[in-house]
């Protein structure tokens, strides 16, 4: 009953199966689009469609109870049953953020913990889709060996375990020594071909690139716009826990930008099917040191230029020329959308302070932290808006990140605002105690 097909981004009317091995427009060159026929889809209204959803929120019934496959029918009508891959990823809490968002004069501000997957990032609910898809092209004939992907660490531990659990080879190419130890075992203990360049992300995307096209592997990166339709659930996910109503606004740390055109087909998804009426603002929160898109925002999207993306702390997002650079300035002008950037000491200050507010953030949600801080100092964002960050990936994945922090060692966060260290103490009760009753102390009169 229900379709989806690959077409053009820029408009070419050719139509390509989703088990096609194709990752361009054939006429233009330009991205694809998963497109779905909506006619069948309007055949449920918008309530049965929410009630459904909602029954099958952790549910045992297989695949249905995986955030993901919960919406099959809008995500991959096309993946039999017996070849989905989960792990059931996604259904991740969306935490109010009270302390912190009465410290910030916005009392409303909720996190959507998106690092509570799986792997430990939002990459699962991608990978889910494209990993399934490829098992139903071998199991139908198509002649794939392996799957790959360049990452800056979230993509290849997603790849790595998807693939592991649909017994395909998998293929990683990481910037050497650019990525946390704890995302370069993920991958490695997932039995993946993990191959480190000595070069940046954008240099293990020309390359992986041209292996797809000349080597018959896979491609697994968000150009492969299956991605995108697992990851667009993080919208209806965000709706649905609000009992289908729509926040304000949205904001998204953005690198190669596919997970904000994901927000944004979710979104408009729930629009056209009539689950929702309201369309959020988006923000895009890019670190300094890679922010392609914040430059290209301050001329009104009219030009677009790459970058040099420098070193910065939210590793995942140091990408200078985004594969879907074009898909997000789309979803950015649907969406009333603004692009905010933070430097290293912003987001770094960003993720302590909401840390202290019983959080453990990565760096690249202190990105959006940080732009959230300077949407209400701009007052785009005001006290009665309910707002949405969305934390990409589980702050476990930095711990490094985090003791250097608190060590004072992080290069470019000479003063770190929210600071703690251990306090030495010789092992005597009367030293103990004068040191609990002195802080708290000054915790009362603070």
């Amino acid at each position: 009953m229900y379709r989806a097909w690959f077409q053009c981004t820029s408009g070419c009317p050719e139509r390509l199966p989703l088990d096609s091995v194709v990752y361009r427009c054939p006429g233009c060159g330009g991205l694809l689009d998963v497109v779905h026929a909506l006619e069948p889809l309007r055949r449920r209204s918008a309530a049965a469609w929410m009630k459904l959803f909602d029954r099958r929120v952790m549910s045992t019934d297989w695949p249905y109870g995986s955030g993901v496959w919960g919406k099959k029918e809008w995500v991959a009508p096309h993946v039999h049953t017996r070849n989905v891959v989960s792990m059931f990823e996604g259904s991740t809490n969306l935490m109010w953020a009270g302390r912190y968002g009465e410290e910030l004069g916005v009392p409303d501000v909720w996190v959507k913990q998106c690092g509570n997957s799986h792997t430990g990032s939002f990459k699962d609910l991608g990978m889910t889709v494209l990993v399934s898809t490829v098992k139903q092209m071998i199991a139908s004939g198509t002649p794939i060996s392996a799957i790959a992907c360049a990452s800056t660490g979230d993509t290849s531990a997603a790849l790595a375990a998807y693939a592991a659990a649909a017994k395909i080879r998998a293929v990683v190419i990481l910037p050497r020594g650019k990525i946390s130890a704890a995302q370069l075992v993920q991958p490695l203990a997932n039995g993946a071909l993990v191959l480190a360049l000595d070069t940046d992300f954008d240099g293990c995307m020309r390359i992986v690139t041209e292996l797809a096209e000349k080597d018959g592997v896979y491609l697994a990166n968000s150009m492969n716009s299956l991605r995108i339709e697992g990851q667009k659930t993080v919208a209806i996910e965000i709706v649905q826990q609000f009992d289908w109503h729509v926040p304000d606004w949205v904001i998204i740390p953005g690198g190669n930008l596919g997970n904000v055109s994901a927000l944004g087909a979710g979104f408009e998804m729930m629009h056209a099917l009539g689950l929702i009426a309201t369309r959020p603002r988006i923000c895009v929160a890019q670190a300094a040191n890679a922010n392609p898109l914040y430059l290209s925002f301050q001329h009104g999207f009219e030009r677009f230029e790459a970058v040099s993306a420098r070193p910065t702390l939210a590793s995942a997002i140091q990408i200078g020329n985004p594969v879907s650079y074009q898909r997000a300035v789309r979803a950015l002008q649907r969406f009333d959308g603004v692009v905010e950037q933070a430097s290293e000491a912003e987001l770094a200050d960003a993720a302590g302070r909401a840390d202290l507010a019983g959080m453990f953030c990565c760096p690249h949600t202190g990105v959006a932290l940080a732009a959230l801080e300077k949407l209400i100092a701009r007052g785009l964002v005001e006290r009665d808006h309910r707002v949405v960050v969305i934390s990409t990936a589980n702050g476990l994945k930095f711990s490094e990140f985090k003791s250097r922090y608190h060590d004072g060692t992080l290069e470019d966060v000479p003063a770190p605002r929210y600071r703690n260290q251990p306090v030495p103490l010789p092992n005597r009760y009367d030293a103990v105690r004068e040191a609990v009753l002195r802080d708290l102390d000054t915790h009362l009169q603070g």
